[in-house]
């Protein structure tokens, strides 16, 4: 996950802690009950763009990493950050230790903020229509509409419970090294715009409705994105494809497609550590050797290594699609999706 050391987060939220007497923060928007302004702050410009959806022009939301090149896993919070943070209505991130710093600034601040954390969104296992693929047991047990455990900052709400139960609708996956790009799970985006719904009809009970009215429009507009991916599973059943890393792992697994990264490899590049000469010059080789149809390659982390397997992809004839970690410039959630998917089914459409 190549994340930075735990006291080197702490070290960053205790120093922006003491500076939040002097930083303040004047976001826009719906006035509460009590006349207060709420404000609204995303740790990216992914659940950011969520967040938006659904406040529609009630609220505008503030997304801390909103760089197309920044790399949040390396992310350092400022003070200004912290104070965005402390001074927030509502708190919608990733979590799953991908955007370690808000759980570090609401735990040195001991602000009670509301939160959506899509990580345990994503445990939680509740059922949507867009867990494509997944058994979800009857329909009487379906709850499309979820706000499992959005609500005020705790240390219980991060407890991880995947794979207590089962009958897990993201069976298949692979959580025995907790995979924390849950944004390429369609189920969990729905989850988090439903579950932000949930916490702004608490907040400003005047825009209720508009904040499902809109949840509900954004799980449509989903299925644009799951119409693409469930057409690549029709007609490239089980394609083999590599990872430079495995941020587009959900998204794989939703179209069905087969990896055949050397998990040596994948395993280094998530531990954050050099994979071996062996591991890369096998992976090298199943480009150059077209094992492979499709290479996915993350331009935001790139380094020596994963330059060189995309180098060897090219030279083989292989399509690279590009995937990443924040939002382009000038496009929301959707539109991103449905492009990433739309590449990866051109890419499998043209591949030798």
């Amino acid at each position: 996950m190549r994340l930075p050391s735990r006291a080197a987060f702490a070290a960053t939220a205790a120093v922006c802690a003491t500076a939040l007497a002097a930083c303040g923060t004047d976001t826009s928007g719906s006035a509460s009950g009590s006349g207060e302004e709420l404000s609204v702050v995303a740790s990216t410009n992914v659940w950011g763009s969520i967040a938006q959806a659904v406040a529609g022009d009630r609220i505008e939301v503030e997304s801390l990493i909103d760089e197309p090149s920044a790399d949040p896993h390396s992310y350092e919070a400022s003070p200004l950050d912290a104070a965005a943070i402390s001074d927030a209505s509502l708190v919608v991130y990733n979590g799953g230790g991908y955007d370690q710093f808000v759980d570090d600034i609401l735990d040195s601040t001991n602000h009670n903020a509301l939160t959506v954390d899509a990580f345990t969104l994503f445990e939680s296992g509740e059922y949507s229509d867009l867990h494509a693929g997944h058994d979800h047991g009857t329909e009487a047990d379906a709850a499309p509409e979820t706000t499992a455990d959005a609500g005020s900052h705790s240390e219980d709400e991060h407890a991880g419970d995947a794979g207590e139960t089962t009958d897990d609708p993201h069976a298949g996956h692979d959580h025995s090294g907790i995979n924390e790009h849950v944004w390429y799970d369609l189920a969990t985006a729905d989850a988090v715009a439903h579950a932000v719904a949930e916490r702004l009809a608490e907040l400003d009970p005047e825009g209720a409705e508009t904040y499902r009215a809109n949840a509900a429009e954004f799980h449509a507009s989903l299925h644009e994105i799951s119409d693409v991916t469930s057409a690549i599973a029709t007609d490239h059943p089980r394609a083999p494809i590599a990872q430079t890393e495995t941020i587009a792992e959900y998204l794989v697994s939703s179209t069905g497609l087969e990896d055949l990264t050397p998990p040596d490899f994948s395993n280094a590049i998530d531990n954050g550590t050099d994979p071996s000469p062996a591991a890369i010059a096998q992976t090298r080789q199943l480009l150059l050797d077209k094992q492979v149809r499709v290479l996915i390659y993350n331009p935001q982390t790139e380094d020596k290594v994963s330059r060189e397997m995309r180098g060897a992809a090219e030279s083989a004839g292989i399509p690279v699609v590009e995937v990443s970690e924040t939002l382009p410039e000038n496009v929301d959630y959707i539109q991103w999706q449905t492009r990433t998917a739309e590449s990866l089914a051109a890419a499998l459409d043209t591949a030798p």
